[in-house]
């Protein structure tokens, strides 16, 4: 296994454990327990970086980056993404709530959603969040009457279906013509979205957005949106006597899991400038703010997950099974989409002896899997086992299922960690009954 290939801070050390930045992961391990997720901070700030200095190299004051929270949210996180320069892309109003409470800056704040409730948008307008997202004519009536009761100007973004569809799992497409978020181009819906907000004081439209998916790895097919959210704005433009200020691309570039061959930050960045010009000069048009939304190729790579290794079942002519103290309640992305992931044996991560093993959860589900037929070193109970690349969509996405508490989220920095998510007591799960 090629460890730099899924993040350049893992290695091996003398004793044949896998290491994380400069620690050993077995020594965390026996110190947080099992099982535990590990955040690589410096990892997180190399993302950040490469997409920083790419964005100012290619836009320059115009390119803004949003990171999206719903790859991976608590309020260090919050308060790492401010002392960075980002914005935050927010989805509901516990994503909300936790930037709020770290004190991240309200005005460099978009609020998304397909569904936003009435309580999620006083919240958003009542704290003067820098955009919020408008999916659809209901949503903008409604936010209409709020912003009005507060005396406020809110500034919106329409979120719209540019109809592109990239080559990823179904269930992480978002810009096709059927997807659930965002509006139609071809009903005219548009136009009274845009006539409606308008015509009214208490919001102001500032820009159009548009997230075509998720796990992009040939990310040539962005061009095709570019193209057709420019050609929006001129429309819009030409139509209602508008200068929309703002083009919001989303986010969803891939990252590597497992012999994934993954675009580099830089060259996207550059080529959608590229791409973006060419429209802009084909519509006769220069937009003054670009958006950009990523998630998981800030954090995805920066994360590890830890187990021990309980249970081990082969049988002649049967599939053997690693079992660990963890499973689809701390990751659920094998149930839901059959995600590729790369594993090692921590404590034994300079072996090359394999075996055939299908990792196996503890929870009550034949489907709780994190791996089938994969190879890893001869296990034994006790051994440790690393899942790699988990640092988004798992910790997010986790949860209570079994009434299995969740493992604590670890932050690492060269040869120190440190617990930005304590790991939740069996008093946390009945805290809410009644």
């Amino acid at each position: 296994m090629d460890l730099k290939k899924a993040n350049e801070f893992l290695s091996v050390n003398d004793n044949g454990h896998l290491t994380f930045e400069e620690l050993d992961t077995v020594e965390l391990a026996k110190k947080y327990g099992t099982p535990l997720y590990l955040m690589s901070e410096n990892s997180i700030k190399s993302n950040i970086k490469n997409y920083l200095d790419a964005i100012e190299e290619s836009f320059g004051k115009r390119g803004h980056v949003a990171y999206a929270c719903k790859a991976f949210c608590c309020k260090e996180m919050a308060r790492l993404a401010d002392n960075q320069g980002l914005w935050l892309d927010v989805v509901s109003s516990g994503e909300l709530y936790t930037a709020l409470s770290a004190d991240f800056p309200a005005e460099r704040i978009i609020f998304h959603g397909n569904n936003k409730s009435n309580d999620e948008l006083k919240l958003a307008v009542d704290n003067s969040v820098g955009r919020i997202v408008v999916d659809n004519e209901y949503e903008l009536e409604r936010l209409i009457n709020i912003a009005e009761t507060t005396g406020k100007v809110q500034k919106i973004q329409i979120r719209l279906k540019p109809g592109v569809d990239p080559d990823t799992h179904q269930y992480v497409r978002t810009g096709g013509i059927n997807s659930k978020f965002g509006i139609s181009l071809s009903d005219g819906t548009i136009d009274r979205i845009v006539r409606t907000a308008n015509q009214c004081k208490a919001v102001k439209l500032v820009g159009i957005h548009c997230h075509i998916g998720s796990q992009i790895l040939d990310y040539s097919v962005y061009f095709d949106a570019v193209d057709v959210m420019v050609k929006i704005i001129s429309d819009i433009n030409q139509n209602h006597n508008l200068s929309l200020e703002e083009l919001n691309l989303g986010g969803g570039l891939g990252i590597y899991y497992k012999n994934d061959e993954t675009p580099n930050i830089r060259d996207f960045v550059n080529d959608i400038h590229s791409s973006l010009v060419k429209s802009e000069q084909k519509y006769g048009i220069k937009i003054p703010a670009i958006y950009f939304e990523p998630g998981r190729s800030i954090v995805g790579n920066a994360g590890i997950t830890l187990y021990k290794v309980g249970a081990i079942k082969k049988e002649e002519g049967l599939t053997s099974y690693l079992s660990v103290d963890g499973g689809m309640a701390d990751n659920p992305r094998y149930a839901l989409y059959k995600s590729k992931y790369s594993i090692i044996l921590a404590n034994k991560a300079d072996k090359t002896e394999m075996e055939k093993f299908t990792v196996a959860g503890k929870c009550c589900e034949s489907g709780d899997l994190l791996q089938e037929d994969v190879l890893i070193a001869d296990a034994v109970p006790g051994d440790i086992l690393a899942v790699l690349s988990t640092g988004a969509y798992n910790y997010s996405m986790s949860s209570n299922y079994n009434r299995i508490p969740r493992p604590p989220v670890v932050m690492i920095n060269k040869d120190t960690s440190r617990i930005i998510v304590k790991r939740e007591s069996l008093e946390d799960i009945i805290r809410n009954d009644i």
